[in-house]
């Protein structure tokens, strides 16, 4: 496992995601700032387990995670369907 080194530039973005879609989205978001962005998928990097609480812990979970494994910055999100009238389930468990 190798570690991010604060004191070097960010030229990569590794986004915690095998989905390729996503990637996409944020290439084009980093293209202008000159950020190569490439995914956890592509990478092979193993998916860790969300045991978080919200969709922000989980989120955290994957980017930590991502970034350990890579040694590169990482960004990740964390979303699903909240009904009001089900006390905002289902919640982080939508994808289940």
């Amino acid at each position: 496992m190798s570690r991010y080194d604060s004191n070097k530039p960010i030229h990569e973005l590794v986004l915690a995601t095998h989905n390729p879609g996503k990637v996409r989205e944020i290439a084009e978001l980093m293209q202008p700032y000159a950020v190569h962005v490439m995914s956890a998928g592509e990478l092979g990097l193993p998916e860790p387990e969300e045991t978080g609480e919200t969709f922000e812990q989980n989120a955290l979970i994957k980017a930590v995670a991502a970034a350990i494994y890579s040694g590169r910055p990482a960004l990740s999100d964390d979303s699903g369907l909240v009904v009001p009238a089900l006390d905002g389930a289902p919640g982080i468990y939508s994808a289940r």
